[in-house]
């Protein structure tokens, strides 16, 4: 079962034609590395991030590879009050 919780990682790579399709690598702090499909429904913006770009991924799952996030969006301003408090 996929948790609930969401973390917040970093884009560290954008690979836009991999064998299952455009996908993206982020590193978070409590997980580490988290793969993430950019396709609908999993990548729920418009636009594919860029490297640098900070970005919200819930729904992880581990599998044998490591880990992958089940949807994943930017990090909204809303997001920023939630990590102050």
């Amino acid at each position: 079962m996929a948790s609930d919780k969401s973390y917040r990682a970093m884009v560290e790579k954008v690979i836009k034609d991999g064998p299952h399709g455009p996908y993206a690598v982020a590193s978070s702090e409590e997980l580490g590395s988290i793969t993430f499909s950019l396709e609908p429904p999993v990548w729920q913006e418009d636009d594919y991030p860029e490297p640098g770009t900070e970005v919200v991924l819930s729904k992880i799952i581990k599998k044998r590879a490591g880990w992958r996030a089940r949807l994943g969006r930017y990090v909204t301003p809303s997001d920023e009050q939630k990590h102050q408090q």
